[in-house]
């Protein structure tokens, strides 16, 4: 039976190297192909690769003779377990909320390492509008998202967050996006039932601006409704700088089997199992969901590890006064 330092050092072998990194090429590529259902296939090769630098330093002592040398190792070690860490435990998502609707953990769809302990059901934030600024050409310049929310002592705040300031949330990072629209909302009158109020995403605006419509069933309801927003307003000029903003005139169009109405703020129509009644044309705006508590620890340990090497090298290769010969 082999010794225990037999075994490390054969862990620590630079002949295994090459094998553990090619496990993680592979398990990158299978990751990059299946995103979100390969967290150990990426995991288990970067364990395997903090092993064998691991193993090295503990039987190399070439190691032990140099401590920046040794600093630099044990910085890579972190970074690799740190890196396997963060794909067990990491969590993003996203959301899309009506103007003045409330952010719930059923509201998003999200995707997460089995290790994740985050406390996504405990965030509830509002979304309070938004304000998004366009130069000439329709090229997104700013945007501004009013929030409301509870902070972790449970105490109310309000603030505007945008695409370089998120808003941060029991390790949460909550950004907003690109991805917005129109949302004409609307109250159900179920036969039986209490009354429902809800809203429509149109399709993203302006990657879809000629494409305003979308299929809704209300809920709980079994008829199937086709609703469409049409405007001839220009909302975002492409010959000079513009900003987001619902159209002054428009036509609600809702479409029901053979039936076609067009529907001002508190029309109401009758359908078969209820009565919708349509209230105002709003916005939504998609919500980015980013979770990883690695990265501060990521950016500590590679800073340890560049400061490590360039320490090793100054003085492998920096001249003394007694090294120069006449």
């Amino acid at each position: 039976m082999p010794s225990a330092g037999s075994l490390m050092g054969k862990l620590g072998s630079l002949k295994l190297t090459p094998f553990v990194l090619l496990l993680v090429g592979v398990g990158a590529a299978i990751s990059y192909r299946n995103a979100g259902t390969t967290t150990w296939v990426m995991a288990v090769p970067l364990f395997l690769v903090a092993l064998n630098i691991f193993a090295a330093v503990l039987t190399n002592p070439k190691f032990h003779r140099s401590k920046p040398l040794l600093v630099f190792h044990l910085a890579l070690i972190a970074i690799v377990l740190l890196i396997a860490l963060g794909r067990l435990t990491y969590l993003r998502g996203h959301a899309e909320l009506t103007e003045g609707e409330t952010f719930t953990i059923q509201s998003a769809e999200v995707e997460q390492g089995p290790w994740h302990w985050g406390k996504l059901d405990q965030i509830s934030f509002v979304n309070e509008g938004f304000h998004a600024e366009y130069a000439s050409g329709i090229k997104i310049v700013n945007i501004e998202n009013a929030v409301r929310w509870h902070d972790e002592q449970g105490k109310e705040q309000k603030g505007i967050i945008g695409t370089l300031a998120p808003l941060q949330l029991f390790g949460y990072k909550f950004y907003p996006s690109t991805n917005k629209g129109f949302a004409p909302v609307f109250i159900w009158h179920p036969s039986a039932g209490p009354a429902v109020l809800g809203s429509v995403h149109l399709p993203s605006y302006p990657a879809h601006e000629y494409k305003q419509a979308r299929a809704w069933t209300p809920p709980g309801s079994n008829t199937a409704l086709w609703v469409m927003l049409q405007f001839d307003e220009v909302i975002l000029d492409p010959q000079r700088p513009s900003s987001f903003h619902v159209p002054s005139k428009y036509q609600m169009v809702l479409r029901y089997g053979d039936e076609r109405r067009e529907l001002k703020p508190g029309d109401s129509i009758r359908l078969a199992d209820g009565e919708l009644e349509y209230v105002s044309l709003s916005t939504w705006m998609g919500y980015a969901i980013f979770y990883d508590f690695t990265l501060p620890w990521l950016l500590a340990a590679s800073t340890l590890a560049v400061v490590s090497m360039a320490a090793y090298f100054w003085g492998k290769f920096s001249v003394r006064a007694w090294d120069k010969t006449a």
